[in-house]
């Protein structure tokens, strides 16, 4: 049998006490992460980013669609944060300073930070239609962050790519490509990497968290099939599944399809 030369046996020695001593594990499906990055780090970043963000991209300030944007994600909030009290893990949402905003863009997209930092882009609206629309795209991007999906793939980026070293060195020596490696994980960038099969895994993760949390919050689980549904609609959206970070419409409103079975008893209409 052959051995691996030392040098090698040495890297893996390190992943190999990394994934166990770094983990992180998700309050709601019980899934354990890479975490390399302590959560004070994360959130300094994000206020750094966040704020850069909005200095280049001007937020809507009173409007129609910022005031629902407001609406569904405090409503939101609430049902997460009753969620993680009757779980006994309020401690999971320690940190969170929660703000929303809509920006001028037309693009469907919308993103959480670490910390509740919330944007959804303009182009998003005439897909969700409406308020419960709005609440799975909310519900999904702000379970992005509770799942810190972006830390593990930040984590997964510096094993592959600085070998594992500490974050405040990497900021230190590289300290353009690693907020560049923090916009791609939280979603302000693309990449076809090693990554890929991890977002997809992430994609399904929050999808399933969204659900929960849109359910708590009075929005019926169901509007997430015509939200997706019409998003399949959508020319010039869809490209390959292996290609993506994302899974293809038809993977998720499958697997969609067979959560909310799971997920209607947390469903209580909002009075």
């Amino acid at each position: 049998m052959k051995t691996l030369p030392l040098g090698i046996l040495s890297i893996v020695a390190i992943l190999y006490s990394l994934s166990f001593s770094s983990c992180f594990k998700n309050p709601v499906t019980g899934r354990s992460s890479l975490s390399l990055i302590d959560q004070g780090t994360m959130s300094q970043l994000s206020h750094q980013e966040y704020n850069k963000f909005l200095a280049g991209n001007k937020a809507e300030k009173g409007t129609a669609d910022a005031q629902l944007v407001n609406k569904v994600g405090n409503r939101l909030v609430s049902a997460i944060q009753q969620y993680f009290n009757q779980k006994g893990q309020s401690n999971a949402l320690s940190g969170y300073q929660w703000e929303f905003n809509v920006v001028q863009q037309n693009v469907a997209n919308a993103w959480c930070m670490p910390g509740g930092k919330v944007v959804v882009y303009k182009g998003i609206f005439p897909i969700t239609q409406d308020e419960a629309g709005l609440a799975v795209v909310m519900g999904h991007e702000i379970a992005h962050a509770i799942a810190q999906h972006g830390n593990e793939r930040m984590s997964q980026a510096l094993v592959q790519e600085a070998g594992g070293m500490a974050l405040s060195v990497a900021l230190a020596n590289q300290p353009a490509q690693t907020r560049a490696l923090f916009n791609t994980a939280y979603g302000l960038g693309t990449t076809l990497g090693g990554t890929l099969p991890y977002s997809r895994k992430h994609e399904s993760e929050a999808d399933e968290m969204g659900l929960i949390f849109m359910a708590m919050a009075g929005y019926n689980p169901n509007e997430a099939l015509g939200f997706w549904q019409r998003m399949a609609r959508q020319k010039g959206q869809n490209i390959p599944e292996i290609l993506s970070t994302h899974p293809s419409n038809n993977t998720r409103i499958n697997n969609i399809r067979k959560l909310i079975p799971k997920v209607m008893h947390y469903y209580k209409p909002h009075k």
